[in-house]
């Protein structure tokens, strides 16, 4: 199956979003981080991830 670049960036935008979920609820479950904490770490895992990401154009180490 060949994915358009909409449909990729669609794909990468959710993984960001899975990635986040998923550092926030170790964090707070497994980790037994305080909850702020947690949350503040998980809101910048996604921001993040797309910054170091050297194919996006439109944020990151590659924008202009």
């Amino acid at each position: 199956m060949k994915l358009s670049a909409k449909q990729k960036a669609i794909v990468k935008s959710y993984a960001r979003s899975v990635a986040a979920a998923t550092v926030t609820t170790a964090l707070a479950l497994v980790a037994d981080v305080r909850p702020e904490l947690s949350i503040l770490a998980g809101a910048l895992v996604a921001p993040l991830i797309r910054y170091f990401d050297g194919q996006d154009k439109a944020f990151g180490r590659n924008s202009e």
